[in-house]
């Protein structure tokens, strides 16, 4: 293979089996449970990178079932989305995520800077709940409930809060293991079709767990819920800050 050949088809590693195909990457039936809580502010302002702002003591925390993603296939993930402003608009940047799948797992932090971990999260229906669930090893971190479609949400209030923009703090280390990018991204979701939305009484609770640390973030107060249902395609993103620069 010469020069010209690796230039030409090097997209993604390893160079002849990448862990991912090309763009664009459409989800079809995407579904969420997000349970939004209460927190403690001098925490989240110790993990959200300026320029971004914190506002309010507020997380997202959310489970997420995508049974039909362009390139990724079938899987669940789970994480923290904690509400933040960037030149005055509001936005979302995510802190945490845990999934169950290498290609959405590779794609996620080569492409946009995902911080995506291996782990074992679920969204199930049992019964009359709503159920999610992560598991980091054999150690249970999150568990979220919330009662089954009790109340219908307005499709356009969901539709306008998923089309806000989201950030993500992206690095990738040199040889030498110093940050050779650090950069924040900013990226929407696109072609968004609300298929349901419904809200009902809800509780989360987490662990504490040395690599799984979303009980950094403590629960102190559940302010509401949402169950969603989606199709959508995820937007490449934007450079808007060099830290390196």
């Amino acid at each position: 293979m010469n020069i010209d050949d690796v230039k030409r088809n090097a997209f993604a590693m390893p160079l002849t089996s990448p862990a991912f195909p090309p763009g664009p990457y459409r989800f079809l039936n995407r579904e969420f449970l997000i349970v939004t809580y209460r927190t403690d502010l001098d925490a989240l302002r110790a993990v959200v990178p300026e320029p971004l702002q914190v506002t309010e003591p507020i997380v997202k925390y959310e489970f997420i079932r995508m049974p039909d993603s362009t390139g990724f296939g079938d899987y669940t993930e789970s994480g923290q989305v904690i509400p933040v402003t960037f030149e005055g608009q509001a936005g979302g940047y995510v802190h945490s995520m845990y999934l169950n799948d290498e290609a959405p797992i590779a794609a996620g932090r080569e492409l946009w800077g995902f911080p995506k971990k291996l782990a074992a999260p679920s969204l199930t229906v049992e019964r009359d709940t709503l159920l999610g669930t992560l598991d980091y090893g054999p150690v249970r971190v999150a568990t979220a409930t919330m009662g089954y479609k009790h109340c219908a949400l307005d499709p356009a209030s969901v539709l306008a809060g998923m089309q806000a923009p989201n950030y993500l703090l992206k690095i990738i280390p040199h040889v030498d293991g110093s940050a050779r990018i650090c950069e924040l991204v900013r990226y929407f979701l696109q072609d968004i079709t609300v298929k349901g939305a419904w809200t009902g009484p809800a509780a989360i609770e987490l662990a504490h767990h040395a690599l799984a640390p979303v009980a950094q973030l403590p629960v102190l107060e559940v302010l509401s819920s949402a169950h969603i249902l989606t199709d959508m395609t995820l937007g490449l993103g934007t450079v808007i800050h060099d830290y390196l620069a």
